[in-house]
């Protein structure tokens, strides 16, 4: 049975205004604190802009400071009840919450795709990967186990047991506004913790709509709040965030220069933290490859989402025996496959980025690199669609000492370096202070092996360009961040181990 009664929508052909999109209670405009729905407390708010045309979603409070203490407030004071729910019945109510989603994923993804720019296809799955963490965690905080420990001693018996550690809060990205959401604080309040989460301030309407779908399940007052904010109070408001002697974890997605910042932060209270930071993802062909299934796993791996996901391939090393017959079938594929346009518009496979900004990055990147040798094969320019707009590209020719080896693109750009050994490969690939997800293909059983094992990545594509899942850990080494997200290793960084001894025993 649906949680929300919900407008199904005819399909938007052009989103002209947004002003013509009405999400019947899902489009909130106010944050979501102790169960209310509440302004900013001087206030204040900011303008939410649809990047495919510029126009305006609506408005949300811009909260400073005092707004974010209220928040921590009330989640510490629901802690002391939440806490003391089963795991059964934490699990319920999660379950229900995954029901909403999915009674509700249309509208969740059209509000997605304004705000965001994402194809409705990719919103679509995002919505049920989003939902698939509330699932998984309802029923993996029924197995959140200590141990019993046999002892050296006669009269001595010892064990542990796994405890919430308290309020947990969140920063989340705008590239994934629900699922980045779900897969925290599924894990979190499966745990028993209760949260406080400020959203990009891209992308507040899908956290808050997620507000809407919590309440309706039954999640308590002051368990899940959301607070939103700009750009001009983020700094104060993640200071709050970490710094908070109230708050027990915190855990954020994004740039790796921020998340170092914000880590110094939490360091001042020495509060568990979850970092899932910046890829610069390796994408390795080998002449042993199915060459069409490389060609594959590159177009859904580098330009899902306007090639705006930490995981996506960043630099693509081929072996130089299929390096020009590779080149050649993903120019076609790109061609045939890539639409640019409207993420709500039919057919469309890449959608705007998310801001003018991130447009002059990949025009920047794509300009040194040329400037250095690299050769355009296609695309390279920005596009007449709209100023967030940018072709996809693909270049050749590309080496090591162009900014895109060394730096995350973040858009729809594919540099294609060629190698001639798989050690040489692996030299490139682990030549990076990042190391969240890499992917090769080879049929070449013992190289998969070898190459798999050495790659330094925490997470390893092999003949394939999609590998996330809510049953598998998401995390990276070196500066790519630090803990697991999903899987079962997910709720055990929301929960301390207890160690108990008992002595004195005949």
């Amino acid at each position: 049975m649906h949680l929300l009664k919900y407008l199904s929508f005819t399909r938007l052909p052009s989103l002209k205004s947004t002003q013509n999109v009405r999400y019947i209670s899902l489009l909130k405009d106010k944050a979501y604190v102790n169960g209310k729905w509440v302004t900013a407390l001087d206030g204040n708010s900011f303008t939410v802009t649809n990047p495919a045309d510029g126009s305006s979603v609506g408005t949300v409070p811009d909260m400073s400071k005092e707004d974010v203490k209220s928040a921590i407030d009330a989640a510490s004071q629901a802690f002391r009840r939440w806490n003391k729910t089963t795991a059964k019945e934490r699990g319920v109510i999660l379950r229900k919450w995954h029901d909403g989603l999915m009674a509700n994923q249309e509208d969740l993804a059209k509000l997605l795709t304004t705000e965001m720019g994402k194809p409705l296809a990719e919103s679509l799955g995002e919505i049920n990967y989003g939902a698939s963490f509330l699932q998984w965690f309802a029923e993996e905080g029924r197995r959140c186990y200590g141990q019993v420990i046999p002892t050296p001693l006669n009269g001595r018996r010892v064990l542990t047991i796994k405890q919430a550690v308290g309020v947990a809060t969140f920063i989340t990205p705008w590239n994934f506004p629900n699922a980045m959401i779900t897969r925290k604080a599924g894990a979190a309040l499966a745990a028993g913790c209760t949260v406080v989460i400020k959203p990009a301030e891209e992308t507040p309407y899908s956290a808050l709509a997620l507000c809407e779908l919590a309440e309706q399940a039954g999640i308590p007052p002051g368990v899940f709040n959301v607070v939103t904010c700009s750009r001009e109070n983020v700094d104060q408001v993640g200071k709050e965030l970490t710094m908070s002697s109230d708050v027990a974890a915190f855990s954020f997605t994004g740039s790796t220069a921020v998340g170092k910042q914000l880590l110094a932060q939490c360091a001042s209270t020495v509060k568990k933290v979850g970092m899932e930071l910046g890829g610069n993802a390796p994408f390795i062909v080998f002449n042993s490859a199915d060459i069409d299934k490389a060609v594959s796993g590159l177009i859904n791996s580098k330009f899902r989402a306007s090639g705006q996901t930490c995981v996506c391939a960043n630099r693509i090393l081929v072996q130089d025996k299929i390096h020009d017959e590779f080149v050649e079938k993903v120019a076609v594929a790109m061609t045939e496959q890539l639409r640019l346009g409207n993420g709500l518009e039919t057919s469309v496979s890449q959608g705007p980025l998310i801001n003018t900004a991130a447009v002059a990055k990949v025009e920047n990147q794509v300009k040194d690199a040329i400037s250095k040798g690299a050769q355009l094969v296609l695309g390279g320019k920005r596009s007449r669609l709209g100023e967030c707009f940018f072709e996809p590209t693909l270049l050749t020719n590309v080496t090591s000492d162009m900014e895109c080896a060394s730096n995350e693109t973040f858009g729809p750009m594919a540099p294609v370096f060629k190698f001639k050994t798989e050690e040489e490969a692996l030299s490139i690939a682990n030549d990076c202070r990042h190391g969240l997800a890499g992917y090769f293909f080879s049929n070449d059983i013992n190289q998969v092996w070898r190459v798999a094992e050495q790659l330094e990545v925490g997470m390893v594509g092999i003949n394939d360009g999609i590998i996330s899942g809510c049953e598998t850990p998401f995390g990276g080494y070196k500066e790519s961040g630090l803990g697991r997200e999903g899987s079962h290793n997910g709720l055990e960084e929301f929960v301390e181990t207890k160690y108990l001894c008992f002595g004195g025993l005949e």
